[in-house]
């Protein structure tokens, strides 16, 4: 039975972990060659080695997000190894409730760097490679902290969540005439991250779910899923669009 991305070359960052890890197993499972981009460099070669021990395809390779000459590299062994890129999951960030202080500089600057500088990048170095292909498609991760203000977290989450779901719409329409379609994907209330303080304390996240219509956290399985239909043809006239994968929540 064919996969929904047979034939595709995908590449994942913040692969090597959560919603990432689980993209990029779901991506191999239905045909992808993935590319696992990630800064951790002992889980990135054991996942991509437990894809090909079940018969998938995937390659890791170090990434800073951050760093436009690491995307220059990225791309280009991508582009060696596979000839072409038809599909790009800008997932890497971090999150914003690690901090005590709203305000505080350093987690300004490192949350615009890494939650919108490595979607800026991603789309500046994979853009001209699927336009040179014939087009592709750019699911870039926001949240619902995009969407709509929050009182305990800093406020560069929602900021560049929020700039991330707007240059994804900008990218949409400026490229839709290569056939590059481009959207954002919204998670709700998910799994906490590596990176994350105060929404993994039991104590607040208990709060939280009492504000989910469906009840319950979200999966990293959830948002693959979602990832996995934008990637695919099965969304190819959608384009500019936000999936809120958040159990009701925005519309509560």
């Amino acid at each position: 039975m064919a996969g929904r991305l047979d034939g595709k070359v995908a590449i994942v960052t913040g692969g090597a972990f959560g919603m990432g890890a689980e993209t990029a197993k779901i991506f191999a499972a239905e045909g992808a060659k993935v590319v696992i981009a990630d800064i951790l460099e002992e889980e990135g070669p054991k996942l991509a080695a437990e894809i090909e021990a079940t018969g998938g395809e995937a390659r890791y390779w170090k990434l800073d997000v951050t760093q436009d000459s690491e995307w220059a590299t990225l791309v280009r062994n991508a582009q060696g190894a596979f000839g072409q890129i038809d599909i790009l999951v800008n997932n890497a960030g971090v999150s914003g409730s690690a901090y005590d202080d709203p305000f505080d500089d350093a987690g300004w600057r490192l949350l615009m760097a890494v939650n919108v500088d490595g979607v800026f990048l991603g789309m500046k170095h994979v853009i001209p490679v699927m336009a040179g292909n014939g087009g592709g498609s750019i699911v870039n991760l926001s949240s619902i902290s995009g969407n709509t203000g929050q009182s305990n977290i800093h406020h560069g989450y929602n900021a560049s969540k929020g700039a991330v779901r707007t240059i994804t719409k900008s990218a949409a329409v400026r490229h839709a005439p290569e056939n590059i379609r481009v959207n954002s994907v919204h998670p709700g209330l998910m799994p906490p991250m590596r990176t994350s303080g105060a929404t993994a304390d039991p104590v607040v996240r208990a709060k939280m779910l009492k504000r989910v219509p469906l009840g319950r956290n979200g999966t990293a399985e959830d948002v693959a899923k979602a990832c996995l239909f934008l990637a695919s043809d099965d969304s190819s006239y959608i384009t500019g669009s936000e999936l809120h994968v958040d159990g009701g929540l925005l519309a509560s």
